[in-house]
């Protein structure tokens, strides 16, 4: 397989799909593999890094039992225990992440769903930063209807959030309390509301390189806008604590294949980019076209986001949002 030619080919309108033998991407040159999943990169995305950042807005007792998650009620870790926060200190945040010039902000609720008077506190925080705020607005919240998409549509929500998290083989050994299925038509009903789909996983989970391939293609079927991939850092008091962590060299591969079998999504750098050198500089040479930045609601948050975009902008990546772009030549 003339890898290269292969991203030249993708680039000319070829897709791959399940029906492929796709396992040259396991053993195929890493360099070639990264340099030609940047040359699509460049050409479906360009230069520009979505960047967004998020809130932890309510947290702990979860009673999905993920076997990754400190937040699972079933694994017993010291994570912070809180209900829905206050929409000022959601306000505050959304606000100081617009003057950082993070392009999205999005509240991530602990749970399978956020339902009743906690959901409706969301949605008019949501109604809150849409009026007082420019920045893009997602929501991650687990297991919503089509109704409760629907409502934060109209709050001015114009992404959602939903991993998948590995494949639909390997599925049944990461959670148990829901299924691989339900996911996929979260996503479904997200992608009918005509909002952004952003969901990817976490790689290793002690997942095969079929399994990652696998999931890379199934996000494709569902044609998400996003795609974060997370490298496990395993977290003491969940099942997966003793897991090696993963190689630079693979997430790298693992960053490019995704860019080859979705090539116009936004390939997202999410947790585990401590894992790679330089905050993750090789990864944006290898497909990946976004990231999360900021760390929450702390003053740390300013000099990552600033650290990320003095790095982007050193690869000659555009980092101003939209919003800005608007007020400069408006």
């Amino acid at each position: 397989m003339d890898i290269l030619q292969l991203a030249q080919e993708i680039i000319d309108g070829r897709r791959l799909g399940r029906e492929e033998d796709l396992s040259f991407f396991i053993d195929c040159d890493l360099d070639k593999l990264c340099e030609g999943a940047d040359k699509i990169r460049a050409h479906f995305v360009g230069d520009k890094v979505d960047l967004c950042s998020i809130i932890n807005g309510r947290s702990g007792r979860c009673p999905e039992d993920c076997k990754y998650c400190a937040q699972s009620a079933h694994n017993h870790t010291d994570c912070e225990v809180y209900d829905f926060l206050p929409e000022e200190k959601i306000l505050e945040a959304c606000k100081l992440n617009e003057a950082e010039g993070v392009d999205r902000f999005s509240i991530v609720t602990a749970g399978k769903a956020l339902t009743g008077a906690e959901f409706e506190k969301a949605i008019h925080a949501y109604e809150t930063m849409h009026a007082q705020c420019k920045i893009d607005l997602c929501a991650s919240m687990g297991f919503l209807s089509a109704e409760q998409l629907h409502q934060l549509h109209e709050a001015g929500v114009n992404s959602y959030h939903h991993n998948i998290e590995t494949s639909k083989r390997n599925f049944p050994n990461i959670c148990t309390t829901h299924t691989y299925d339900m996911k996929i038509e979260t996503l479904k009903m997200v992608k009918a509301e005509g909002m952004y789909a952003c969901s990817g996983g976490i790689i290793g989970m002690g997942e095969t390189w079929e399994d990652r391939i696998d999931m890379a293609v199934s996000l494709a079927e569902v044609e998400v806008d996003s795609i974060p991939i997370n490298a496990l850092m395993p977290i003491k008091g969940t099942p997966l604590e003793g897991l090696e962590r993963i190689s630079e060299e693979d997430i790298l591969r693992t960053v490019a294949l995704f860019r080859y079998i979705n090539p116009k999504a936004d390939i997202r750098l999410a947790a585990g980019r401590a894992l790679l050198t330089g905050d993750g500089e090789k990864a944006f040479q290898a497909g990946a076209s976004a990231t999360i930045t900021g760390n929450m609601l702390t003053t740390v948050a300013c000099a990552t986001i600033r650290s990320d975009k003095e790095m982007l902008k050193s690869l000659g990546r555009d980092v101003i949002p939209a919003y800005q772009k608007e007020e400069n030549h408006g």
